[in-house]
C-alpha cells in the first residue's frame, strides 16, 4: 500500500537532461553527447552534483579539455554548449560568461577538397547504390545521413527538387537541381 505522505523521488539528473532535450526536439545524437559531457564534468569534479558547482568549475573543466586533452575547438565548444544547457535549461541557473576558459586552438589548415577531375575519377570507380548516394552527396552538398534517409517520394523529378526531411536543424527544405 502506498503511503500518501511519501513523495516520489525526483528524476535523476541525467533523466532530467534527456527529458528537457526531448522536449526541445534536439536530435538523439545531441542528447547522447550532452549527457556524456555532463557525466564527464561530474566525474572530473569527483562526482559532485552540478548544483554544488558554478562557473569556476565549468571554466576549470573546459580549460582542462583544451590544455591536458588537447581537444579540438569544436569539441570544446560542444562541451561548453552541453554544460550551458545543463545549467541554464535543466537547473535554471545562469552561468556568468566564461571569459577565463583557455580556448582550444583552431586548426590552421585548409580542408582537402577533390578537384572536379578527382571527383569524376572517384565516381567512375563506384556503381549501383554507392554511386547514386555518392553522386547525390557530391552534387547537392547534403550530409551523409540526409542522403541515406532519402525516400523515392522525396524526389520531385518534374520540379528537379529533392525534399530533405529531418536534416540538421530538423527543417524540411527542397534542394533544387540546376
Amino acid at each position: 500500500m502506498d503511503n500518501p505522505a511519501v513523495a516520489p523521488a525526483p528524476p535523476k539528473l541525467f533523466d532530467q537532461v534527456r527529458a528537457k532535450i526531448r522536449l526541445d526536439h534536439y536530435s538523439i545524437r545531441t542528447e547522447d553527447a550532452y549527457v556524456d559531457w555532463a557525466r564527464r564534468f561530474i566525474l572530473f569534479h569527483g562526482k559532485r552534483h552540478p548544483l554544488e558547482m558554478s562557473g569556476a568549475e565549468v571554466e576549470q573543466f573546459l580549460t582542462h579539455l583544451a590544455v591536458a586533452h588537447k581537444v579540438s575547438a569544436s569539441t570544446q565548444n560542444q562541451a561548453k554548449s552541453a554544460l550551458l544547457f545543463l545549467y541554464r535549461e535543466v537547473l535554471g541557473i545562469e552561468l556568468p560568461w566564461l571569459d577565463d576558459v583557455v580556448q582550444a586552438k583552431l586548426p590552421r589548415r585548409l580542408p582537402v577538397v577533390l578537384t572536379p577531375l578527382e571527383a569524376r575519377a572517384l565516381l567512375h570507380e563506384l556503381n549501383g547504390t554507392m554511386w547514386l548516394v555518392t553522386s547525390l552527396l557530391y552534387g547537392t552538398g547534403m550530409r551523409l545521413l540526409e542522403g541515406l534517409r532519402l525516400r523515392v517520394k522525396d524526389v520531385e523529378f518534374e520540379r528537379r527538387e529533392i525534399l530533405m526531411r529531418a536534416g540538421k536543424g530538423s527543417s524540411s527544405s527542397p534542394i533544387s537541381a540546376s
